[in-house]
């Protein structure tokens, strides 16, 4: 018998884990799931709820039509194991918004359609990290994210200044922003705020005023991150914008070390934190490694440096002697990070006998220059500035440069494209120095 209102566009499953129960089961990729206790799962917040317990009744249509109930005894909030096509069980919610600044309005035609949807999904926050504005939830849905306890949940705040979120984000609920967040805090839902700052907008009081606010909510309002805006090269038709310069940026710092002090006065924490773009544009060094206190907001770009930094050292100081690699490579990174990534390179080289890292800083053409991030340069921009070059022995980037789990730049060129092109191994690394430094440990002797 088949199962009529199976959703085999959202509930199929892709994968399953091994070693997981879902494995022991029989559960395979392409079966559908069914339900879960006797309910229907409308998403990804049911189904982590659902099998939550140490005993879980569970329906399943296998691909030949057949249904299996499942009873399932296992830890409570163990994992099943399961891994499904669509990660939500559900579709995205897109943003209602049109932001002042939103990056997206800011891309070129002809782009693939994926790089144009913009989520606005609480969901995705709790599972990947995203940053929402909130103006996409009825009270429903708010009842609902305290309901599951969905935390920590990272949030586009901008300013709590009503008149002006309205006028930023373009959106008549852009006001109720404060509200919500009162009531995420009164039920104990750890948030992570977020600010994009953009010159003479929201900067200045207003900046002021919407840390007084948020920081009335520590510590569900875990941290601040203070990011600058980004503008690329395609905003015609769209609302003038300016870019932070060294005297604006270390007008910034002043302003945000005296709100930090305070806070970590008052709060214990230093509660606010500035994005690394800023110190660079500024010419000042970057934090130290505890003044970030953990890390938390990593995404945002505050402390990547100085924790990707440490990490090499720690690395380095684990090797016991001098290695020798007489090979060279290229380190493609963004203009911001250039000098950063030389003196890195450096470090390296002191541990690797005859290791030579030739980095190389590359102008985003594509977005334009004012787009200064490793994570942006596309595959066009590395071919066109690279193409000639003695390479050496491969060509190293940041995975930030791909699309999440897939080998492909934001131009669609791929890396075997880019290989091809260049003549070069490309070897993509994520953004850590532990694993930045094996790499040359690998082919050390």
């Amino acid at each position: 018998m088949e199962v009529k209102n199976a959703d085999k566009h959202t509930n199929i499953i892709e994968a399953i884990e091994r070693g997981s129960i879902a494995e022991e089961l029989g559960i395979e990729s392409g079966d559908v799931l069914i339900s879960v206790n006797g309910h229907p799962i409308m998403d990804i917040l049911d189904y982590k709820y659902q099998i939550s317990d140490d005993y879980v009744e569970m329906t399943i249509q296998k691909k030949n039509g057949e249904i299996w109930e499942l009873e399932i005894e296992k830890d409570i909030n163990e994992d099943i194991g399961i891994i499904f096509t669509n990660p939500l069980i559900d579709k995205a919610k897109s943003c209602r918004n049109k932001c002042i600044f939103c990056f997206i309005d800011q891309l070129p035609k002809g782009m693939r359609n994926t790089l144009y949807f913009k989520d606005d999904d609480s969901r995705l926050s709790f599972l990947q990290g995203n940053f929402i504005t909130l103006t996409n939830l009825s009270d429903d849905e708010i009842d609902r994210i305290i309901f599951y306890k969905l935390s920590p949940i990272n949030i586009s705040v901008h300013t709590t200044d009503p008149e002006l979120r309205v006028k930023m984000l373009n959106n008549k609920n852009a006001g109720k922003i404060y509200d919500i967040l009162q009531r995420f805090s009164k039920a104990n839902i750890e948030m992570n705020c977020q600010i994009v700052l953009c010159p003479g907008i929201n900067d200045g009081i207003y900046l002021d005023k919407t840390l007084e606010d948020l920081a009335v909510l520590y510590p569900n309002v875990k941290s601040v991150a203070v990011v600058p805006v980004g503008v690329t090269k395609y905003r015609e038709g769209l609302f003038k914008l300016e870019t932070y310069n060294r005297d604006t940026a270390e007008e910034l710092l002043n302003f945000i070390g005296k709100k930090q002090n305070k806070y970590l006065k008052e709060l214990g924490s230093r509660f606010v934190f500035v994005a690394d773009e800023f110190y660079i544009l500024a010419g000042k060094e970057v934090p130290s490694f505890d003044e970030y206190e953990g890390f938390p907001q990593l995404e945002n770009g505050v402390g990547l440096m100085r924790l990707f930094y440490e990490e090499v050292l720690k690395a380095l100081t684990q090797i016991d002697k001098d290695m020798r690699l007489n090979k060279k490579f290229t380190i493609a990174t963004g203009m911001l990070a250039y000098p950063f990534m030389k003196d890195v390179a450096k470090l390296v080289m002191s541990k690797f006998k005859g290791l030579d890292l030739q980095v190389e800083p590359i102008i985003n053409n594509f977005f334009g220059e004012t787009i200064t991030v490793a994570g942006l340069i596309t595959g066009s921009d590395l071919i066109g500035q690279l193409d000639g070059k003695d390479l050496g022995a491969g060509l190293i980037i940041p995975k930030s440069m791909l699309k999440r789990d897939e080998d492909i730049f934001l131009d669609d060129i791929t890396v075997g494209e880019l290989e091809e092109r260049l003549n070069i191994e490309v070897i993509a690394l994520d953004v850590d120095g532990y694993k930045f430094v094996d790499f040359y440990k690998k082919h050390a002797r």
